[in-house]
């Protein structure tokens, strides 16, 4: 073990100009990287909150299975391009018929740094999509359904150049969740 410190303590004081090579190149590379890094999140960190209103005709919407913290919003926090958030709703039926649910978004709203409104995609749900997993079951009066619902958010380059060409910083949405009656 001795032998092998003392070969390598000799290699280094033999190599000081190839170790001070190496920590030259290591140190630049570091900085540009971290430059570009900078750089490029000023692009590719693209987020935008949001916040969708919850509309319901003949049921009502609920955070919890005992149906005490009653929700006409929902808060999605920050999305960025590519990605989805889901949120789970327990939706009760206020029907005096037997029905099923649907589910629509409408009245997308985004929003620059101004907070001013600017002229959205033409068709945002191309962009933007909300999906749930309920499958259409019938319910009663009084019946509880648990959905799950997903806000996905798109990461075509459309989409980033929206954002980035129209400074996005927030958008907003009406969630519709009715019986089919």
């Amino acid at each position: 073990m001795k032998d092998t410190f003392g070969s390598f303590v000799k290699f280094l004081r033999s190599s000081k100009r190839a170790i001070l090579l190496i920590t030259i190149v290591v140190v630049i590379t570091l900085i540009i990287s971290s430059m570009v890094s900078i750089w490029l999140s000023e692009f590719t960190n693209l987020n935008v909150p949001s916040l969708g209103t919850i509309k319901t005709l003949g049921v009502e919407a609920y955070w919890d299975k005992d149906l005490e913290n009653r929700t006409e919003t929902i808060s999605w926090g920050t999305i960025w391009p590519g990605t989805s958030k889901n949120v789970t709703l327990y939706i009760r039926s206020i029907s005096n018929i037997e029905t099923t649910l649907e589910l629509r978004s409408a009245n997308w709203t985004f929003r620059d740094s101004n907070n001013e409104i600017v002229a959205g995609p033409s068709d945002s749900s191309s962009y933007m999509n909300l999906t749930w997993n309920y499958n259409g079951t019938i319910i009663r009066l009084g019946e509880t359904v648990r959905v799950e619902m997903t806000l996905s958010a798109d990461y075509s380059s459309d989409f980033i150049n929206f954002l980035i060409a129209e400074n996005v910083k927030e958008f907003s949405l009406d969630i519709i969740i009715r019986t089919s009656e």
